[in-house]
């Protein structure tokens, strides 16, 4: 089992705080680093929210180690090109470590207040199709691209430099929807990423998943298989405790519907369920931006024991 960290950068991000927690995912042995594309949250306060793309390309100059990337972008307020430009190039600095996390698209408060059109479901995911398929199309051909949908048209359009890595970073579609979602996982993604899902609904939308990937001429292992959820440590049950307070529900509770929540070896014990249901890779959802004690903490009681 890989653990990975995962923020959400509209909870206050900024560059100290980015900065500390790059440094300490990369010296503390996680896999991984991801977080989340959005303006702003979905209830006021607004919080600082440093840009996605200008953070991972920081991350990419001044990290060594761990994979990273967004948690996920979406389409509706960039357009294709400009991602599949800049995830490329941020990429190729990163000597090949980025997952591109694309989606289409929910939060209506920040469409409303930015002027982004986020549209119906059933138009949001028909233009997210024709995202990934621009996206996918830049990132794999050596050939100038043409593109005609209802909502990119392309013309000789080419990407340059070309991708360092064969075809590119690779394409991470997040999401548990079967009728939407894990169909366009099976066409261009090489990562699904299941979101805040119990152990049953997961090993159901896996074998799913893995349908979806024969009928499309794909073989089921090439698509890696992680999950984000929230994780709740407390280094003792006194801590643990503390960190459950307000919450009214208890860490097997928290457990039950989908969460990772314990002590360390309590949390041990969870991810080792996970991996037994499919899960390859877990972002930890780490919501405290300043917690790097915490941090510490969950590095040295659970990454020796699932390493």
């Amino acid at each position: 089992m890989e653990v990975a960290i995962m923020i959400e950068g509209q909870n206050g991000l900024n560059w100290p705080r980015w900065k500390r927690l790059v440094m300490a995912v990369e010296a503390l042995g996680f896999a991984g680093l991801y977080r989340s594309d959005h303006y702003t949250n979905m209830n006021p306060p607004d919080e600082d929210s440093l840009e996605l793309w200008v953070s991972l390309t920081w991350l990419a100059g001044n990290s060594e180690r761990i994979e990273f990337g967004p948690l996920v972008s979406p389409v509706s307020f960039r357009h294709p090109t400009m991602t599949a430009r800049m995830a490329s190039a941020v990429d190729d600095l990163s000597g090949g470590r980025l997952w591109l996390g694309l989606g289409a698209g929910w939060q209506e408060r920040e469409h409303r207040n930015y002027g982004w059109d986020l549209l119906d479901i059933p138009q949001r995911f028909a233009r997210f199709e024709e995202g990934l398929e621009v996206i996918s199309r830049l990132l794999n051909s050596d050939e100038p691209v043409d593109f005609s949908g209802q909502y990119y048209r392309l013309h000789e359009a080419t990407l340059l430099p070309r991708p360092q890595r064969p075809d590119g970073p690779p394409i991470l579609i997040g999401g548990n929807g079967p009728k939407y979602t894990l169909p366009l996982v099976a066409r261009f993604a090489a990562e699904w990423n299941a979101v805040f899902i119990t152990q049953d609904v997961f090993k159901e939308r896996n074998a799913l998943l893995d349908k979806l990937l024969e009928e499309h001429g794909r073989v089921p292992s090439s698509v890696r298989r992680s999950l984000m959820t929230e994780c709740v440590f407390g280094k003792d049950k006194t801590a643990l405790q503390s960190r459950l307070s307000g919450r009214n529900r208890s860490a097997e509770e928290l457990k039950e519907i989908g969460l990772v929540a314990g002590t360390g070896s309590e949390i041990v014990d969870q991810l080792g369920e996970w991996e037994d249901a499919g899960v390859q890779r877990i972002m930890l959802q780490w919501l405290d931006l300043d917690d790097i004690e915490g941090l510490e903490a969950l590095a040295q009681a659970v990454l020796p024991q699932v390493a």
